[in-house]
C-alpha cells in the first residue's frame, strides 16, 4: 500500500504486489502469480527427538526442500478465470 500511495485503490495494490512479490516471515521471498498465488519453497520436515534439539523451538529437521516451481500446480493447469 505504501508503494501505491493509497489502500483504497485495491486494483493498484494487487498489481503492485504481483510486481514486487511477497516477503513473508515464515516462507520468505517469492513471486505472486497472475492467479494471486504466492509461491515459495516447501519443506519436508521431521520432528526431532528431544536429545537432538540444541535450543528452544529447535523441533524440526529439514529432510528435503521442494522448489516453488515444483511445489505448486502450474499456472496453465489451474483454470483460474483471472488468468487469460
Amino acid at each position: 500500500m505504501e508503494a501505491v500511495g493509497s489502500p483504497k485503490d485495491a486494483k493498484a495494490v494487487i498489481a503492485k504486489m504481483k510486481e514486487i512479490g511477497a516477503d513473508d516471515k515464515l516462507f520468505g521471498k517469492g513471486p505472486i502469480r497472475a492467479d494471486g498465488r504466492a509461491l515459495h519453497d516447501v519443506y519436508l520436515v521431521q520432528v526431532k527427538k528431544p536429545e537432538e534439539s540444541k535450543y528452544p523451538y529447535d523441533y524440526y529437521k529439514i529432510l528435503a526442500t521442494i522448489p516453488a516451481n515444483e511445489a505448486f500446480r502450474p499456472l496453465k493447469d489451474g483454470g483460474c478465470p483471472l488468468v487469460k
